[in-house]
């Protein structure tokens, strides 16, 4: 009986590896199957400058809005989430894992080419390019390398 309760679960871990054999086709698959959803903004955002434009669900008993009538803008619904595949996936087809010490990236070396780099905001730019230096020797990419350092002036 606990055979058959770790089959399936077996099953899915085996397919998943699968799933990253060749990195271009998958990187392709991902932009294809994660969409682009509307500008989900607050009702008369754009009328008033006091309603700010971060969604926020409508609430009144009359509002056409709520009630979904025709003409009115797309209203946040579970319908508009991403395929599991491709949630939280960014355009250059990896998920990006932030960093804030040279040390963080020992944890993506064995799945550098599912997972990207990415230094927090907080870093310094001396750390900053001890994170960039040591991502490149281990042949892991940053997202945001360039980011706050200053290119040296050759004499």
């Amino acid at each position: 009986s606990t055979q058959s309760t770790w089959a399936p679960a077996l099953e899915r871990i085996i397919n998943m590896g699968r799933k990253f054999v060749n990195e271009k086709q998958n990187q392709a698959a991902l932009r294809k199957a994660k969409r682009s959803n509307p500008a989900f903004l607050r009702y008369q955002a754009d009328m008033h400058k006091r309603v700010k434009p971060s969604w926020r669900k409508p609430h009144g008993i009359d509002s056409c809005f709520r009630r979904r009538f025709r003409g009115m803008p797309a209203m946040v619904r579970v319908g508009y989430r991403n395929p599991k595949a491709t949630r939280h996936v960014h355009p250059d087809g990896r998920l990006h894992f932030v960093v804030s010490t040279p040390k963080d990236l020992d944890m993506l070396l064995m799945v550098n080419r599912k997972y990207g780099a990415t230094i927090a905001h907080s870093v310094g730019a001396r750390k900053r390019q001890a994170i960039v230096e040591k991502a490149r020797k281990l042949r892991l990419r940053v997202t945001n390398a360039s980011a706050r350092l200053r290119k040296e002036e050759t004499e």
